[in-house]
């Protein structure tokens, strides 16, 4: 009964922070520093995540093949390779690496 008193409580909080949403003037919403906060903060926080799923293993901070993966896939982009191309690279790397035990 407990996850669905959460479920219930998580629906509820997202219908709360869409309804927050709506109700924020227009005009707070085309201030400079507004515009410049919502153009960073979605980079900002998929990089945590990022990071956070790249290095972290529960509690404990890892260097594993996900590094290795993450460090291909930035070579790949600044080399510019099309997206798919840094996924692969991404994905062949970290696979290499387990492969042989890394």
């Amino acid at each position: 009964m407990n996850v669905w008193i959460a479920v219930g409580v998580t629906a509820l909080g997202c219908y709360a922070v869409k309804l927050a949403g709506l109700l924020v003037p227009a005009g707070a919403l085309e201030r400079p520093l507004v515009r410049r906060l919502a153009a960073l903060l979605p980079v900002a926080l998929l990089a945590a995540l990022t990071a956070q799923q790249t290095f972290a293993d529960g509690l404990e901070l890892v260097l594993d093949a996900r590094a290795e993966g993450l460090a291909a896939a930035a070579v790949a982009l600044v080399l510019r390779a099309p997206f798919l191309l840094v996924v692969a690279a991404a994905v062949a790397v970290t696979a290499g690496v387990r492969a042989w035990g890394g």
